[in-house]
């Protein structure tokens, strides 16, 4: 089962994108933020933007991260995703307390992006 590994950390990932779209769910309820209105308090609009950056991020990340594990090392694949997904999770928790609290996570998974996308092409 050699993509097993990489399995794993995409299940891991969807299942964070879903843990932000709860926030989202959460953070409407507890401001009244209304659907499907993507506005509201500053709470409210940073779980929104995290949940959507994750989207954005997911598409980008990915299809690399397999191609990487098909043609290349699956276990590294699966390696450098856990960090992608760590940096993830930084980049939330940062964000959902402060804006200017994103940059540690968004420079980890930033970093694990581009050494994907270049292990897939190589």
């Amino acid at each position: 089962m050699p993509y097993a590994l990489p399995a794993l950390v995409t299940l891991l990932a969807l299942f964070w994108y879903v843990v932000t779209g709860i926030q989202v769910g959460r953070m409407r309820t507890r401001h009244k933020v209304h659907a499907p209105a993507t506005t509201g308090s500053p709470e409210f609009e940073r779980a929104f933007r995290v949940q959507m950056n994750e989207l954005e991020q997911l598409v980008a990340f990915l299809p690399a991260m397999w191609i990487f594990a098909m043609f290349g090392d699956p276990r590294l694949a699966a390696a450098i995703a856990g960090v992608w997904l760590a940096g993830r999770i930084v980049y939330a928790f940062g964000y959902w307390g402060e804006a200017r609290r994103r940059h540690l996570g968004f420079s980890i998974s930033t970093f694990a992006l581009a050494v994907t996308w270049v292990s897939a092409l190589a």
